[in-house]
């Protein structure tokens, strides 16, 4: 009798996993149209149904909104680095002219061209030298959130999330973000947290910079 009970409940479970990968599937096939033609295609019935199977206890969702956190504070911390170089650079210019104008007003009238010509080589590799350092610190992001995108792909791959491999191609990369947006659509829908998709994606673009009256960076 035992037996036959959990035989029943055996089957209730498997009916009710099944009812689940059915609504999966049909939120996702739903999705995909709101998708460009192009992708569409590639986002094959099989590899909806992998991926609604992927989604079916939830912890998928719990991954991708882990990701996106770790996503977050190495944005931030990469763009505080980047704002320290910038102040910086800052109080570099400015001691720089400083020094200068007293430099000029102690100079002698006659002395003053040759000074002024000094000024402007050391003006000139001081700026050589903060391009350097920006462009040394914008290929340091650059690297670090390759590397992000990397874990994020393996991590997904290892949850066994259809579509996810460790790659740079940008057709493969595309088509992995659009698998996160379905994803993070079916999170809103289920009310969970999760606003914005992960970083998998084109190159990073460094910010211009500008700087306010007082000539300090402000945020892009």
């Amino acid at each position: 009798m035992e037996r036959y009970a959990g035989a029943l409940e055996e089957m209730a479970d498997g009916a009710r996993q099944q009812e689940r990968h059915y609504q999966l599937l049909s939120a996702l096939q739903s999705l995909v149209k709101e998708l460009p033609s192009s992708f569409q295609q590639r986002l094959s019935y099989t590899t909806l149904s992998d991926l609604a199977l992927a989604l079916l206890d939830g912890t998928v969702f719990e991954i991708v909104q882990g990701l996106l956190e770790i996503q977050h504070l190495t944005e931030k911390s990469l763009y505080n680095q980047r704002l320290r170089l910038q102040n910086e650079h800052r109080v570099l210019r400015q001691a720089l002219r400083q020094k200068h104008q007293e430099a000029q007003q102690a100079c002698r009238p006659h002395n003053l061209p040759v000074l002024q010509a000094a000024q402007q080589q050391e003006l000139q590799a001081v700026e050589h030298r903060i391009r350097e350092e920006q462009r040394a610190m914008d290929r340091k992001i650059v690297l670090e959130l390759d590397r992000k995108v990397a874990d994020q792909q393996s991590t997904l791959e290892k949850a066994g999330v259809a579509g996810f491999y460790v790659t740079t191609n940008p057709q493969e990369l595309m088509l992995q973000m659009n698998l996160l947006e379905l994803i993070r659509k079916l999170q809103q829908r289920g009310c969970r947290a999760g606003k914005s998709a992960l970083g998998l994606g084109g190159p990073w673009q460094p910010p211009a910079a500008q700087y306010d009256q007082e000539g300090s960076p402000v945020p892009p």
